[in-house]
């Protein structure tokens, strides 16, 4: 399990735009919004990156950077990003789903085609939102099991507006006896 103000794994991933995105080396003032999303096949996923594409900007004003990861191939990343119109916000691909989970998201089996007519792989992994300190310890965690439910982004700005107002430490990081 992921524990807030400690190391996050180390993720390193090719990106569209031809660099590999290495979460250790990630020149974020704030931190990095890592936004794990199914794949081509979810058109939930769809709808929700476009959400974070438009919010990208105001992410980076708050000295955030964004990337979205799944564990579909270049092809099908590249066409996710084409369906949302991505701009600014940042697509990584190839996700070993042995990396997913430790990170902590669930793995999904196919049911074939979605409603939008899209095979899914064999083997995917769940969403999940992590906002991940320069230093790459973990400051914010939402992992889910299924494709519904997920954290706003315009309200996880307001979080992050109190956060750095009040300096406000990462939470959950008690380990010990309960």
């Amino acid at each position: 399990m992921l524990t807030p103000r400690k190391k996050t794994p180390d993720l390193a991933l090719p990106t569209l735009g031809g660099d590999l995105f290495d979460l250790a080396t990630e020149n974020a003032g704030r931190g990095t919004l890592l936004c794990f999303y199914r794949g081509l096949h979810c058109p939930i996923c769809a709808t929700y990156l476009g959400d974070l594409e438009k919010r990208t900007p105001d992410f980076a004003e708050r000295g955030v950077k964004t990337i979205a990861i799944s564990s579909d191939g270049e092809e099908r990343t590249r066409q996710m990003a084409e369906k949302i119109g991505a701009d600014a916000l940042r697509f990584a691909y190839d996700l070993p789903l042995s990396k997913a989970r430790e990170w902590g998201l669930a793995i999904s089996t196919s049911r074939g085609k979605t409603s939008i007519g899209i095979e899914e792989p064999a083997l995917f992994s769940e969403p999940g939102v992590f906002m991940v300190t320069p230093e790459q310890t973990l400051y914010y965690a939402y992992v889910q099991t299924m494709p519904f439910a997920r954290p706003n982004f315009g309200e996880l700005l307001k979080a992050l507006d109190f956060a750095i107002e009040k300096n406000y430490p990462a939470r959950g990081e008690y380990t010990g006896e309960v």
